[in-house]
């Protein structure tokens, strides 16, 4: 078969998730990678460490020949075999490092040497960095923005991946963006998230066409901070506001925020670890809005918290947590999210259930 050639086309890298093999070292791949990208370093931290000191004070030929003494041997074949394992589970993939240079043809010609051919990306990490920041800027600027906002339950994502063209913020950044938020796995890296967001406008630009449909953010979705520019855009973009009954909407809050949590730690961390840890998640988000709620009206809130764990703990009864997700709807969503959306009002476009969403962004 014959090999195929390094490249420079990132844009069909990004479009149809090449797999990627990352040769940096793993605090460069922890600071910010891309999405189809997997971690087979060339070097682990330290030695990276060792050898850029060795090229500061000895110059390039001296850091290669140490670079060599310490990734040898055992070692050597040790993460060659982790490269053979990527290409043959992708063939139709790349691997890059930092700039192109030295670590990703070293790698490229170390598996050549076990017989496999296997391109690299040119430019490594800093070419396809910059193109998708570039990129990103460029279709936020050209891109018809619709955003879709609606009282706190109403189940605005359930909605958004319904509409034509939806880029989802919230799972791009993996926090729901309320103190409630936080997911049972982290949240990627800031870079990681741009780059999620730019290949994420990229595939709804050239896989989909027409306006990119938005659910309202404030700037930070958990610790990701959305760009100045996007929430400029953001800011002015017509507003599909969606209504739900109270009912309703406690029934979206207890099966995203209690039923499905507890059963993500539960897989995480067995039964009782798991239990543990849910109970602790419910009760500090609850905890971080203590001032904005006040503390008598906190301490109200916990209590009713409390019960409503032990009585599922005990019996497995989620409808006691119903209770405290009305008082915390009335008192304090409400109320801050009624507030804000009066400073939007000249922008609604449509207003109504999940239908009504619907058949207006297909019209």
């Amino acid at each position: 078969m014959p090999s195929r050639p390094d490249t420079s086309d990132y844009l069909f890298l990004f479009l149809n998730d090449i797999p990627l093999m990352d040769v940096r070292a793993p605090v460069e791949f922890n600071r910010g990678s891309f999405p189809s990208a997997i971690n087979a370093p060339l070097m682990n931290d330290e030695e990276r460490h060792r050898v850029g000191i060795c090229y500061k004070e000895k110059g390039q030929d001296k850091a290669i020949e140490l670079g060599h003494q310490l990734v040898a041997g055992d070692l050597r074949e040790q993460r060659i075999e982790a490269w053979k394992r990527f290409t043959a589970m992708n063939p139709d993939g790349y691997l890059f490092c930092f700039r192109g240079g030295l670590r990703s043809r070293l790698t490229q010609q170390w598996i050549l040497e076990s017989g496999i051919d296997y391109p690299l990306v040119t430019g490594g990490y800093k070419a396809m960095r910059r193109f998708l920041i570039d990129s990103l800027e460029a279709l936020i600027e050209s891109s018809e923005f619709v955003v879709l906002s609606g009282r706190t339950g109403t189940g605005k994502t359930r909605v958004l991946s319904r509409l034509p063209n939806p880029v989802d913020l919230e799972g791009l950044a993996n926090h729901r963006g309320s103190s409630f938020g936080r997911q049972v796995t982290p949240q990627p890296s800031q870079i990681d998230f741009e780059n999620r967001l730019a290949v994420a406008m990229l595939k709804a630009h050239h896989h989909v066409g027409g306006p990119v449909y938005l659910e309202d953010e404030s700037r930070l979705v958990g610790r990701c901070a959305l760009p100045e520019s996007l929430r400029e855009r953001m800011s002015t973009a017509p507003l599909m506001v969606l209504d739900q009954p109270i009912e309703e909407r406690m029934k979206i809050i207890r099966e995203d925020y209690v039923d499905q949590m507890v059963a993500d730690y539960i897989e995480r961390d067995g039964a009782e670890a798991g239990w543990l840890n849910f109970r602790d998640y419910l009760l500090s988000a609850l905890d971080r809005i203590r001032k904005r709620l006040g503390g008598e009206r906190h301490d109200q809130l916990r209590q009713m918290m409390e019960s409503a764990l032990d009585i599922q703990h005990r019996t497995g009864d989620v409808s006691a947590h119903h209770e405290w997700i009305c008082a915390l709807l009335d008192h304090y969503y409400d109320p801050m999210y009624d507030y804000q959306l009066n400073q939007k009002a000249g922008r609604i476009v449509v207003q109504g259930g999940p239908e009504t969403i619907m058949e207006w962004a297909r019209r």
